[in-house]
């Protein structure tokens, strides 16, 4: 289920971003804040835990290094992690997005072999950006061969992530630390989407409901 369900996210994003339109959906604006309290409470709750009661030293250092390593790659990205649109240059392949996106994947694929609730979280983050992605690709023109490999490259980053932890015995020396920078970057990723659920800081009691229902779940689960 590790290698499959990220992959199956990406499939039912593409299938969503057929229906409707991300940027102005409020059901899926709903679903970006679910998923993003999702994933912070997961992390709060069964990641960081982990790595401090590790006792490795500089486990916070690595932690804020992966916060301002999520910055750098969104500034390749524009921020398609947590919910934003943009328009891509006509027929040109987003090689920069692809590569910020791979890398962010490949890194959140890393811990998903210590804990299933990780694993949901990660896959319900991934549908909305996935829809989000599978929106933007369609509409920059690249054709359908170049959306489907971007696609394809994007959906089995994460499962490589955890294969590589899983067959390489040598990379659990670091675990911590690569743990310690999947939480920065995580904590960036959700914590941008919920300042973000509500712009002009208005009260939208669906959100908030949303929000609350995701920290629940990640918390009794």
């Amino acid at each position: 289920m590790i290698y499959f369900l990220p992959m199956l996210a990406v499939v039912a994003g593409f299938i969503i971003s057929l229906f409707i339109k991300p940027s102005s959906s409020s059901r899926f604006q709903l679903l970006l804040s679910f998923s993003g309290a999702f994933l912070l409470s997961i992390t709060v709750f069964e990641l960081l835990p982990e790595v401090y009661e590790s006792g490795k030293s500089n486990v916070g250092l690595f932690i804020m290094l992966g916060l301002l390593l999520q910055i750098f790659l969104e500034f390749l990205s524009k921020g398609v992690e947590h919910g934003h649109m943009h328009h891509g240059e006509t027929g040109r392949f987003p090689l920069l997005l692809l590569i910020s996106l791979s890398l962010h994947s490949l890194l959140e694929g890393f811990p998903l072999n210590s804990s299933d609730d990780l694993l949901h979280g990660v896959v319900i983050h991934k549908i909305p950006v996935a829809a989000i992605l599978s929106t933007f690709l369609i509409h920059s023109k690249i054709g359908k061969t170049k959306t489907i490999l971007f696609l394809i490259i994007f959906g089995v980053m994460t499962p490589l992530g955890s294969w590589l932890h899983e067959s390489f015995a040598v990379l659990d020396k670091y675990a911590i630390w690569i743990y310690s920078l999947v939480i920065g970057i995580f904590l960036h990723v959700s914590t941008t989407i919920l300042f973000e659920a509500s712009r002009n800081h208005s009260f939208n009691a669906s959100k908030l409901g949303v929000i609350i229902l995701g920290i629940l779940l990640a918390y009794f689960m």
